[in-house]
């Protein structure tokens, strides 16, 4: 696509990524805790303040896992009852509280103390990033026009890797420019305060999503978009009971829910989070013993992840698919992560040898071959397969599969790190090399005819080399698929009926 052109589609959708923008700040707020929890336990004065220098390299494995892993434990949501936009507003003002507990916790009490405040702040703060979490994909892949709608949804993995990089930074500036002591490791959490403050402004002057509340059309070139009616004919607003308890009405319709919460749940197992909250402790076993040298490492794989992100996102999204990303990048993620395991086996607890900077390097390419295939795609494809009466839960499901699997690893990275060392990169190289569906370039109305017929040869289909194994035989084409749905003499019993023949 030209200059010309692409200038022309963002002038011609200016609303539709103004508010992808918008909504994706609540998503900087989850990269920024992510990338920030990690370095600021890392710090010497952090574990000074709170008495952790005394304890045994177990017990101290065991508290930074928790000290992690406890805003993930607010972070679980159902619920739709309220709309989008009022829940992700009272998500930010969540957030903020929780940020602000969090960076007054231990002033004026005991170390132990401070530290069961720390816990709760996070908690609660987890609360509020859960809500936007949960709510941040369905809402804009609801409102973005199909033909941006996977740069929209891809702009949620731009928005963590931004919020990772900047924190990643921060806590390498307080650990060369502010003095050991309690600001050292309180200002980068005050400074997450700011992220969270802008998510709350823009997201006042944001409308709701049209296919939450199907009267109101906005973000789209076409004010009569027909996509948005063909989604809810015949359909009521369901509440989420319904929503889980129709998610099994079919093996269709429980293929399409499901997905989002498998593509989730491997995403978490490629080990992307392992190192975005331990990066300090990992870089630190290849070799590298300062501090600040680790925290400098960190910060420089978060702008590899960042810039791989944006060309991820501009380049390779829409024009590769889903499939062929999820594929090459598990592949060479995988390969990656090998290779990790493999050095830090053959080099257990050596000085910087040349086989160190090998592994360096291994950790950026792991990141950005992630932000080329998982970073991406299982929040697109996510919002992309799930029926759309259904979308809030199967998308709520996915979140707390997310959650649950993020608490996971933050709670036995550490452990794993300290008690099978090396083992603990094949187990995420190994759980790499997996492969899902292809949705691109079809309306989110369009999605399930995806799955009416042909499910297996469809899949071999789209995939790269997958013609090898069905030979002659295709798939039955979308358009044949819609053509029969819309013809009026036709039920739904008849419709399977000619499908079979």
């Amino acid at each position: 696509m030209s200059h010309d052109l692409e200038l022309q589609d963002i002038i011609q959708y200016r609303n539709a990524y103004f508010l992808a923008f918008s909504a994706t700040m609540g998503y900087v707020c989850f990269g920024w805790d992510i990338g920030l929890i990690g370095g600021v336990i890392a710090l010497p004065s952090f574990e000074e303040y709170f008495g952790l220098l005394s304890e045994s390299a177990s017990a101290r494995a065991s508290l930074s896992a928790n000290i992690v892993s406890v805003l993930q434990g607010g972070g679980f949501y159902f619920g739709s009852r309220f709309g989008r936009k009022p829940v992700l507003l009272a998500s930010a003002v969540i957030y903020l509280i929780g940020s602000i507990i969090q960076s007054t916790a231990g002033i004026g009490s005991s170390p132990a103390v401070g530290l069961k405040v720390l816990y709760f702040s996070r908690f609660f703060g987890g609360m509020g990033v859960g809500l936007m979490s949960a709510l941040v994909p369905t809402y804009v892949s609801e409102c973005a026009p199909r033909a941006i709608r996977g740069r929209c949804t891809g702009c949620i993995e731009v928005a963590v890797g931004l919020g990772n990089m900047l924190a990643f930074w921060v806590n390498y500036s307080v650990s060369l420019n502010i003095s050991p002591g309690q600001m050292q490791w309180r200002l980068p959490i005050i400074a997450q305060i700011i992220p969270g403050a802008l998510f709350l402004f823009f997201m006042l002057f944001q409308p709701e999503s049209p296919r939450w509340l199907p009267s109101a059309y906005i973000a789209r070139k076409d004010q009569d978009d027909d996509a948005i009616r063909a989604d809810f004919i015949g359909k009521h607003r369901l509440p989420l009971l319904t929503q889980f308890r129709k998610m099994g009405e079919s093996k269709i319709i429980f293929l399409r829910c499901i997905i989002p919460s498998l593509a989730t749940f491997f995403q978490q197992w490629s080990g992307t989070n392992a190192i975005n909250y331990y990066a300090p402790e990992i870089f630190a076993g290849l070799g590298i013993s300062s501090t600040s040298s680790t925290l400098f490492a960190t910060g420089i794989y978060g702008v590899v992840k960042f810039v791989m992100t944006l060309i991820t996102l501009a380049f390779v999204i829409e024009s590769w698919g889903r499939k062929r990303t999820l594929i090459y990048g598990g592949l060479s993620q995988g390969l990656m992560m090998l290779w990790i395991g493999g050095y830090s086996g053959a080099h257990p607890n050596q000085g910087i040898v040349p086989g160190t900077y090998v592994s360096i390097v291994a950790i950026y390419l792991f990141g950005v071959f992630f932000s080329l295939g998982w970073g991406f795609t299982p929040l697109v494809l996510g919002s992309e397969v799930a029926p759309g009466h259904l979308r809030t839960a199967a998308m709520s499901l996915a979140t707390a599969v997310t959650w649950l699997f993020t608490y996971v690893i933050a709670q036995i990275t550490p452990i794993m790190l300290d008690h099978i060392t090396y083992g603990t990169y094949l187990v995420f190289g190994v759980a790499s090399f997996i492969m899902a569906a292809w949705t691109t370039g079809y309306p989110l109305e369009d999605i399930k005819y995806l799955f009416e017929k042909d499910i297996i040869v469809r899949s071999l289909e789209d995939a790269p080399g997958g013609r090898i194994f069905i030979g002659k035989r295709r798939a039955v084409l979308v358009e044949e698929l819609r053509a029969i749905d819309t013809l009026p003499t036709n039920s739904p019993k008849d419709i399977s009926d000619e499908l079979s023949k």
